[in-house]
């Protein structure tokens, strides 16, 4: 299986990282091109390679590592999956300016953090994102915690647990054996419509608990 990272910001610079880690070979991408990426591969080690967008989108397992208000227009614009894995890695907030009236809003409770949830009326993330990427078998993975802990799988004397979803059992199968790979411990929330919005951030209910399996 070949992996491929679409966005190479903390989330997929990490998720990159924890997978030289391993050896585990994988293709990063971002909208500026390869040479933007000379010197973070350099740094990763040589299992990860750069490409372009297009490249790393035709890997079997993608990973969309992009911010929200970038997804559509990202992923809407690559050819067809044809049955390929993406990882959706979103979630549903837009990050602020600190000099804008938003980040300064008393009204929102996550002014103080640099951003603010996106109302998507009533619907969760994954949803909306297997519309961007039709014929692809998506499972929501890698979004529920912060970026830095991809690098610290162990941790308390445990490992720590890392939640995933999705409607397709030999995707998440998949996935698992990644999130297995570089150290994690994979706990199965269920299908989409159950796990999606339960690990979604800002709000889903399990988003930013930090568990360990000891």
């Amino acid at each position: 299986m070949t992996i491929g990272i679409i966005g190479s910001g903390a989330l997929g610079s990490n998720f990159a990282r924890a997978l030289a880690k391993k050896g585990i070979s994988a293709t990063i991408s971002n909208k500026r091109g390869p040479e933007s990426l000379a010197s973070l591969v350099q740094e990763i080690g040589p299992s990860i390679k750069a490409g372009t967008v297009e490249e790393a989108a035709g890997a079997d397992i993608v990973l969309a590592a992009i911010r929200w208000t970038d997804a559509e227009k990202v992923l809407s614009n690559l050819p067809s999956w044809n049955g390929r894995i993406v990882i959706d890695g979103t979630n549903p907030v837009e990050f602020l300016d600190p000099d804008s009236p938003d980040a300064k809003d008393p009204n929102n409770p996550l002014a103080a953090y640099g951003i603010k949830a996106v109302d998507l009326r009533g619907r969760y993330s994954s949803e909306i994102v297997k519309q961007y990427v039709p014929g692809a078998r998506v499972v929501k993975a890698f979004n529920h915690n912060g970026v830095e802990v991809l690098l610290e799988p162990e941790v308390a004397g445990g490992q720590r647990v890392l939640f995933y979803s999705g409607d397709d059992i030999a995707a998440k199968a998949e996935v698992r054996k990644i999130i297995e790979a570089i150290g994690f411990f994979p706990v199965d929330l269920g299908s989409l419509d159950v796990g999606g919005p339960l690990a979604s951030l800002p709000f889903g209910s399990l988003s930013s608990h930090n568990f360990i399996k000891i």
